[in-house]
């Protein structure tokens, strides 16, 4: 069936796509990869290191120029699928995320390395806005669209729980380079059913790709997220404080040439659409407090209570049921209350979660960390899966691209913000913690980074010294983890009550759409 006679079919079989649902099974698997992409280097870094002998710098480079460059150019890798085809985009896309894969799998010096992240996050910005916009075209049916968006949203939510388990067990197995390998067997499968299954949908009347808005949006984002990270690991800096200007100025250039242009990339329009505005806060906010809880929990697992990477990764696994569950009844929830009630409980839950962790200790059980970490799965699934599909539902067709670029900006920004803003109370916390005595100096210095460091450093010292300064550090980081917990429950119930004020009268669509 041609794109043309599906669009303007009428029928039932035309709005219910045969394949679709093997169409979208093949979708979110693609972003649970990239999603687990960006969390499963985490384990491997310690034999990454060993192997290239990264400086500091590059060690943190190749951590996060992936996240950098992703969220720098959703907006313009959506906007693009808009003009020239998201099917296209996404097959191409696949094709290079496999391909680049490899290269980061068997680089041999940091520098290729950091090269070879950087190539994966431009092939990662291809896939994500292009997925959540191919399933608006898919899936014409509003109900059966809400429940596919629930699958994407709960795939999208799994990634960073399920990348420490993959990631554990392959480094449990095979060498560092596997982690990456794993990208090629799905995107294969990917490549081959998308041709037969997806069909193509784009703008028929796009206009030009304007180069100068991408240039912005790039310098923009990455300017942020940099500061926003940067500020986490060192605190307040002229490098900081430098690329937030930058950062700052180029996305505001970016917001008024927008609205100068007749076909811009992003239509800043949106934003005045009060529920469109709400549900991206809310995007923004629960994955905030999800993926920092998770990136903070996955520390406290391994470097407190001494889990091996694997045993860790299993017991972050909650997180993943609860958003799974929730994402694929959240749509039936909506229609049955209401879109602000659903968000609105969602947000609470992941809030009140984070409050009970503000009473962690050293010795805290699993029963009551596991639970923590189930509702908020649960909270976040609801939360994201129908923001996602408030955002996709308010704006036209030829604008899903750009809308859903929005939506995993978003998601994006959240997850930076949540590791950056929740990292930087910790780790300011964390080096206040005072070293027992006859510790040397370049020791106490290695311990005060990180606990990590302190874990590795302790190796030199005697073992009553070592148990002491580990302890200490020990102790720090749980103390900081309980006052960032309790900021994340700050923020996320303070964005429930926004939530229940913004998407007021906001509701998911009923109609078949022809």
């Amino acid at each position: 069936m041609t794109t043309s006679t599906f669009k303007s079919t009428g029928h039932t079989e035309g709005v219910r796509r045969p394949g679709r649902w093997l169409a979208l099974s093949v979708l979110v698997l693609a972003v649970l990869l990239v999603a687990v992409d960006a969390t499963v280097l985490g384990l491997a870094t310690p034999f990454l290191s060993e192997d290239l002998k990264p400086t500091g710098t590059q060690l943190l480079w190749i951590g996060d120029v992936y996240s950098f460059v992703i969220a720098g150019l959703l907006v313009s890798m959506g906007s693009l699928g808009d003009r020239i085809g998201r099917k296209k985009l996404l097959l191409v896309g696949a094709t290079a995320f496999g391909a680049v894969s490899v290269l980061n799998a068997y680089a041999t010096s940091p520098e290729t390395m950091i090269v070879a992240r950087a190539l994966l996050g431009v092939a990662g910005a291809t896939l994500m806005p292009s997925t959540l916009a191919l399933i608006r075209n898919l899936f014409h049916d509003p109900r059966e669209r809400s429940l596919a968006i629930g699958i994407w949203g709960a795939m999208a939510s799994a990634g960073a729980a399920v990348g420490p388990v993959v990631g554990g067990f392959l480094l449990e197995h095979f060498w560092w380079g596997s982690v990456f390998l794993i990208n090629l067997p799905v995107m294969a499968v990917l490549v081959l059913v998308g041709v037969k299954l997806i069909p193509e949908s784009k703008n028929p009347n796009p206009g030009p790709w304007d180069l100068p808005s991408v240039a912005l949006s790039l310098v923009g984002m990455i300017g942020v997220v940099y500061a926003i990270k940067e500020l986490a690991s060192h605190g307040p800096s002229p490098d900081a404080g430098l690329a937030a200007l930058a950062g700052a100025g180029a996305l505001t250039w970016f917001v008024r040439r927008q609205l100068t242009l007749p076909a811009p990339l992003l239509d800043m329009r949106l934003f005045r659409h009060r529920g469109f505005s709400g549900a991206v806060l809310a995007d923004l906010l629960t994955i905030l407090g999800l993926s920092g809880l998770v990136f903070f929990l996955s520390q406290f697992f391994q470097l407190v209570q001494g889990r091996q990477p694997l045993e860790a990764g299993l017991a972050e696994l909650p997180a993943a049921v609860g958003a799974v569950t929730a994402g694929l009844v959240a749509g039936v929830a909506a229609r049955r209350f209401s879109v602000r009630s659903v968000v609105t409980a969602g947000l609470a839950a992941v809030g009140l979660s984070l409050a009970v962790l503000t009473g962690l200790d050293q010795h805290t059980g699993y029963p009551l960390l596991g639970a923590a970490l189930l509702v908020v799965g649960i909270g976040a699934g609801f939360a994201f899966t129908v923001t996602a599909d408030v955002i996709l539902s308010s704006v036209p067709k030829e604008q899903a691209g750009s809308a859903s670029a929005v939506s995993e900006t978003a998601y994006e920004l959240g997850a930076a913000l949540g590791i950056a803003v929740l990292g930087s109370i910790v780790t300011g916390v964390y080096r206040g913690f005072t070293v027992p005595a006859g510790v040397p100096s370049d020791v106490a210095s290695a311990a005060h980074e990180s606990l990590g460091g302190a874990v590795e450093a302790s190796a030199s010292l005697a073992p009553q010294t070592a148990t002491a300064l580990v302890s200490a550090g020990q102790e720090a980081f749980v103390d900081g983890l309980r006052i960032a917990a309790g900021v994340g429950a700050a923020v996320l119930l303070a964005t429930a009550v926004a939530a229940w004020f913004l998407l007021r009268g906001q509701k998911l669509a009923d109609g078949i759409e022809h």
